[in-house]
């Protein structure tokens, strides 16, 4: 199993949105058939190093992640509304343990 982190640091503008933004992102759940399951969470310490929203995504396997990432309602709704609000991400990308 594939799990695939972002982590979101919006542009300070756009912090408003966070709220809409976990719900986007949850909300790949059951329209995404790659992701087996979604978190999202905005960070609540706000210290200087804090991003301030991770997602989390699991997935059965890079091909999965692949498709995930063509996938219509991800590329075409989740990522043109979030690139909308950040001024920068960063990925990880990693197999789960058994």
């Amino acid at each position: 199993m594939i799990k695939h982190v972002v982590c979101y640091k919006f542009k300070e503008e756009e912090k408003k949105s966070l709220g809409e933004a976990v719900e986007l992102l949850k909300s790949m759940q059951g329209k995404v058939p790659q992701v087996i399951n979604v978190q999202a969470h905005a960070d609540e310490l706000h210290s200087e190093r804090s991003f301030d929203l991770i997602l989390e995504v699991w997935l059965d396997s890079f091909e999965a992640l692949s498709a995930y990432q063509e996938n219509d309602y991800h590329a075409g709704v989740v990522k043109p509304f979030l690139h909308s609000k950040f001024e920068k991400s960063v990925s990880l990308d990693f197999t789960l343990e058994e």
